[in-house]
């Protein structure tokens, strides 16, 4: 059986975990996979993905996905290079796909592959709608929440095991698909509250940076709440915070998303 070595793996054993901080929220978090491999495996479950979906092209909404996307992923490099971190974010590839699907959901997945559904969009009502979700997705990426999920997955079913610093291709193989769930349901990630609070935090501070209004945020997660069939919330909403919660968290964070907001030419 091959093996993948993965030295980063050896700093369990010196008790030297790969911390990570946000340079944008200031949360720092276990990220001791390999950030490569990840993105390998992520762009290879997204091509197979949208092989048995129906992508749509050339319509107002997927050119409106691209359109938003490249703004919100272009003012997240400006923002990193200009704390010098520009760096952390050579190893994306981004790509942005409307999907034929009922369900309201979209996701990002590690290295930059976006997919929103079909049945999202009339929620997202317009561009400052399709940022909120767009910049909530992107953020999972950048904050690297694929890899400290997949980290926290590692350490608990290997724990020891991972101090001689290897993987077995049908270990890491293990994990990632315990992570990103295979097939119809790959947008369903496992992802935690509190990377999810995250993501509504910084994506709400990077699609200000682009220059759409983050005010707009809570009338959008109102829609949300709204569109949930009895006691059943949209996938979407399956793992994220108190409707509430996130309306006062979001509320919170409003007065720095404004001063991006304003940087970028926006109205207050």
């Amino acid at each position: 059986m091959k093996i993948l070595k993965i030295s980063s793996y050896a700093l369990v054993g010196l008790g030297l975990m790969a911390c990570v901080t946000n340079p944008i929220t200031g949360r720092s978090s276990v990220q001791i996979a390999n950030n490569s491999e990840i993105a390998t495996a992520a762009a290879s479950e997204y091509r197979s993905t949208l092989s048995k979906a129906k992508v749509i092209t050339g319509t107002t909404d997927a050119n409106r996905i691209k359109n938003v996307g490249g703004k919100i992923k272009n003012a997240a490099y400006a923002y990193y290079k200009s704390i010098g971190r520009e760096s952390a974010l050579s190893g994306y590839n981004w790509e942005f796909n409307l999907i034929q699907d009922s369900q309201l959901n979209a996701w990002c997945m590690p290295g930059g592959k976006v997919a929103f559904y079909t049945g999202i969009m009339p929620v997202c009502k317009d561009d400052n709608g399709v940022a909120v979700v767009m910049g909530h997705e992107v953020s999972h990426a950048l904050a690297g929440h694929g890899n400290e999920r997949i980290s926290q997955a590692m350490l608990a079913q290997y724990g020891g095991s991972l101090l001689g610093g290897t993987m077995s291709n049908s270990q890491w193989a293990g994990v990632f698909e315990k992570v990103y769930p295979i097939g119809a349901q790959v947008g369903l990630m496992a992802y935690g509250r509190k990377q999810e609070s995250e993501a509504d935090e910084m994506g709400l501070y990077l699609m200000a940076m682009a220059g759409y209004d983050p005010r707009t945020a809570t009338s959008f997660w109102q829609r949300m709440e709204a569109s949930s069939t009895g006691n059943r919330p949209p996938e979407f909403l399956s793992t994220h915070p108190n409707p509430a919660n996130r309306i006062a968290d979001l509320n919170a964070d409003m007065p720095k998303a404004l001063q991006y907001y304003k940087a970028a030419g926006g109205k207050l």
